[in-house]
């Protein structure tokens, strides 16, 4: 069995505008700590991320403990937002429709589509692993909803606050097998 901890990442710095470079706030560099507490004693095999520093940074001092690099995926990275994506309407009609986004914008199915890849080519590459995913709140959710349809906006929105949140998701090969919450952090930006 293979077991995929993704971690989304701990509070960040939203005053920051560059959403690549947005780093962790003071509360968020102290709570990344709760993360490394709890995956330093699970046999991590291998640590992927997302290019965000955000993401990135949430998991740089647990990987560190390992001894261990962080090999980053563009496909893991956040969904582009573009002009006027903020808002509870914008995100309940992303969640009703896959396929829009606002202008130059992202679509969900988009960024479903390029986390899957990049899940299963680690899946295939690391058979049996323990592997630590660094990621973010809508790439994630978009990930436990290709296994569970269920899991859509409410759900997005459950876990909104959740800052860091640490959930594992086992497969056998590629085939979901279930998943089990490990960290909740309720933050908030």
């Amino acid at each position: 069995m293979t077991s995929v901890y993704f971690v989304r990442h701990a509070q960040p710095d939203i005053s920051w505008e560059d959403d690549r470079t947005r780093p962790l706030t003071p509360t968020g560099l102290q709570d990344r700590k709760r993360v490394t507490e709890l995956l330093s004693g699970i046999p991590i095999d291998y640590f992927f991320s997302s290019p965000y520093k955000r993401s990135y940074d949430t998991i740089s001092e647990c990987a560190d403990t390992f001894g261990m690099e962080i090999h980053t995926d563009e496909r893991f990275r956040e969904r582009k937002y573009g002009k006027n994506g903020y808002g509870v309407e914008q995100l309940e009609r992303r969640w009703k429709d896959f396929n829009f986004c606002e202008e130059e914008g992202e679509t969900l199915n988009s960024v479903q589509s390029r986390n899957i890849e990049a899940l299963n080519e680690v899946l295939v590459a690391h058979k049996d692993k323990n592997i630590v995913v660094g990621t973010h709140g809508t790439a994630l959710s978009t990930i436990i909803n290709y296994y569970d349809p269920s899991f859509g906006c409410d759900g997005f929105k459950h876990i909104w606050n959740w800052m860091p949140y640490v959930i594992r998701l086992d497969f056998e090969g590629i085939k979901y097998i279930g998943r089990q919450e490990l960290l909740i952090v309720d933050r908030g930006y």
